[in-house]
């Protein structure tokens, strides 16, 4: 009996794939990194958009979540075994399994996330992470209230040290005397997904004043906002030696009855800095904008523009394999404003940033990337 079935969703695949051919629609396949489509950071941008790409130009989507890494080349294989039109890994961890399934399959277009492969049927969508992490870094430094941040990466791999080097680069501009605190969850792929790791962290960095923690670790990042949730400030009487509050941006900005609650007396707000995609809201803890969020930015990471151009070209017989970098000037990275945070960031620091921003576009700062 588990062998008919077996057969018959095998069947049923196979004759929704050729249909789909037969009709003309664009297939397109997207195998996902650890931490799952809906990680609210890297992976969900990419699910976005072919989201985007599926509404506006009519293709059809199928993804692939694998439960252990070592499966992602069987789901890329998978996809291209049914002919999809395109194929897309996500994350530089799954570079060896498409750049392989692309050289079985010479004749079909394949997407790689993060990282360039050798293959010549890959458009590999790499992004200047540094660009947009000295952004928020310079808000960063502008804001804390310590002259201690934080930063909390995800794997220790080049990848996430360009975020960290671009941080650090744009607190240091902002405040020079500006102390970055960097910790790593681990050396492993599960680094991405271990938010109690990270919870961890941001504990041990505000116990050394650290009131600005920017998490660049995927899923992991949800344990720095879950952290900042429960805590919300940092108390005068519970600073570390050497440090002191020097500033208090947000005195005047209405904070919420259960804040005045647990941080009455002396203290100044916490703040997370989101990544990937906008997570200013997860910072509206009391589900009201109007009153002080936690998400003071994000670091915007484009990767859902990128995956819908690479669809569109694929669509439009455009398809071109090689590197695409995406930085400031091709807005593949940036700073989020909306509601939730545009009471803590005044339209003066917002025109210091911009500015800042064309600097960097025009080559007058060169942002390190390590």
């Amino acid at each position: 009996m588990k062998k008919f079935l077996t057969l018959a969703l095998a069947t049923a695949v196979a004759t929704s794939a050729t249909l789909a051919a037969a009709q003309g629609a664009t297939r397109v396949g997207i195998a996902f990194d650890a931490g799952g489509k809906f990680d609210k950071s890297f992976n969900q941008s990419a699910w976005e958009g072919t989201q985007r790409a599926q509404k506006n130009l009519g293709v059809q989507v199928k993804d692939f979540e694998p439960s252990d890494p070592s499966q992602t080349v069987q789901g890329i294989r998978s996809f291209a075994n049914q002919g999809f039109d395109l194929t897309i890994g996500v994350g530089f961890a799954n570079n060896a399994s498409v750049t392989q399934v692309a050289k079985e399959n010479p004749d079909l277009a394949f997407g790689l996330v993060d990282d360039i492969s050798p293959a010549k049927n890959v458009a590999s969508l790499v992004f200047s992470e540094q660009e947009g992490s000295y952004l928020v870094g310079y808000l960063a430094g502008l804001n804390s209230s310590t002259g201690v941040v934080g930063f909390v990466g995800g794997m220790d791999v080049p990848l996430i040290h360009k975020f960290e080097a671009g941080y650090t680069a744009g607190v240091k501009a902002a405040n020079p005397r500006a102390k970055v605190i960097a910790q790593y969850v681990g050396t492993t792929p599960d680094a991405w997904n271990n938010p109690g790791k990270a919870k961890e962290i941001a504990a041990s960095m505000r116990a050394k004043g650290a009131d600005i923690i920017f998490a660049a670790a995927g899923a992991s990042g949800n344990g720095v906002i879950d952290y900042v949730k429960q805590t919300q400030c940092l108390k005068a009487a519970n600073l570390p030696a050497g440090v002191k509050f020097t500033s208090d941006n947000f005195k005047t900005v209405s904070k919420s009855a259960s804040y005045k609650q647990a941080c009455a007396g002396n203290t100044r707000p916490m703040f997370f800095i989101g990544v990937d995609s906008n997570q200013n809201y997860l910072g509206d803890f009391d589900k009201n904008p109007a009153t002080l969020n936690h998400g003071l930015t994000s670091m915007m990471k484009r990767v859902d523009n990128a995956v819908y151009a690479l669809i569109k070209d694929v669509k439009d017989n455009k398809f071109k394999g090689g590197e695409r970098r995406f930085g400031l000037k091709e807005n593949g990275v940036g700073y989020a404003m909306d509601q939730y945070n545009k009471v803590l960031i005044p339209s003066s620091q917002v025109l210091k940033v911009e500015a800042i921003k064309n600097q960097i576009i025009n080559g007058k700062i060169k942002v390190p990337t390590q």
